[in-house]
């Protein structure tokens, strides 16, 4: 087994090509997942790869870079439409693993507890694919097909999530329900982005769970609905949760998960339209 450590996209590319091949970056996901035993396959680190760093702004909106770490996010000068997303960031383990873990890992990990997920999805996130045969652009609520399962090909990686540039005047925020207060795998979870009209009302809303379906969702039926509601005393129609699917596991139960979403959801709203309590 080797352990690779290329510091260009063509080289990483050539060895993906040749594989079998796993990538790792912080490694948070990966290592603690694996079972006892030798490595099957290279290991391809692709932490020192310039074009994989950082969140950089241009003419069509956010790229954040595959390797970016979480505490980048954190740090990062972003409009308050990614207020969200640093929530979310600072919700992902202790500060150690957001040093480490990667943007690019949470989705590629393919949990639906993923804290990443929702704002992504809020954000209208796509998600750039390279191989040696050239790049290719997914939307995340396409790539992530299942749990654990994405739309990478072989010989495929994650190179960037491209946001494009969010409504003028866009604010976000973010909910979790966890066990205890930090350091917990999320029991549900609610990323809210909204636009406001002059009376503070809501003009747009975005709204995606976590943690209660196979993938995190966006609810478009609920969002219309919010249309015209002031998002410090949202109205949370629970026919319209019918997308959700959530499920019996040792951090909850389906029932559980069902009465507490309506209240995150609300509670992500007031979040993002700066009303808070």
């Amino acid at each position: 087994m080797d352990y690779i450590v290329p510091t260009g996209l063509e080289e990483a590319f050539g060895h993906l090509a040749r594989g079998p091949v796993h990538i790792v970056a912080g490694g948070t996901d990966y290592y603690p997942s694996r079972r006892r035993g030798a490595l099957a396959c290279d290991l391809l680190d692709v932490t020192r790869i310039a074009e994989l760093q950082g969140v950089t702004r241009g003419d069509a909106g956010w790229r954040i870079g595959a390797a970016t770490r979480w505490s980048d996010v954190i740090h990062a000068d972003l409009p308050p439409a990614f207020n969200g997303l640093k929530a979310a960031a600072r919700e992902v383990g202790s500060i150690q693993i957001q040093n480490a873990g990667t943007v690019a890992g949470n989705l590629c990990n393919a949990s639906p507890a993923a804290d990443g997920v929702p704002p992504l999805l809020t954000l209208d996130a796509q998600v750039e694919l390279g191989s040696s045969q050239g790049l290719r652009m997914l939307a995340l609520s396409d790539f992530i097909t299942g749990p654990r399962r994405t739309a990478l090909q072989p010989g495929e990686m994650v190179t960037a999530i491209h946001v494009p540039e969010p409504p003028n005047g866009a604010t976000s925020g973010f909910a979790k329900l966890g066990a205890r207060r930090y350091l917990v795998i999320s029991i549900t979870m609610t990323a809210a982005l909204l636009t406001l009209d002059q009376r503070g009302f809501i003009a747009e809303a975005r709204v995606a769970v976590g943690a209660c379906s196979p993938v995190a969702c966006r609810l478009p039926a609920l969002e219309a609905s919010l249309i015209g509601q002031d998002p410090s005393a949202p109205s949370i129609d629970s026919a319209l949760l019918s997308p959700l699917a959530p499920i019996d596991d040792v951090r909850g139960s389906a029932a559980y998960r069902a009465d507490a979403v309506s209240e995150q959801i609300a509670e992500a709203l007031r979040a993002a339209g700066g009303k808070h309590g």
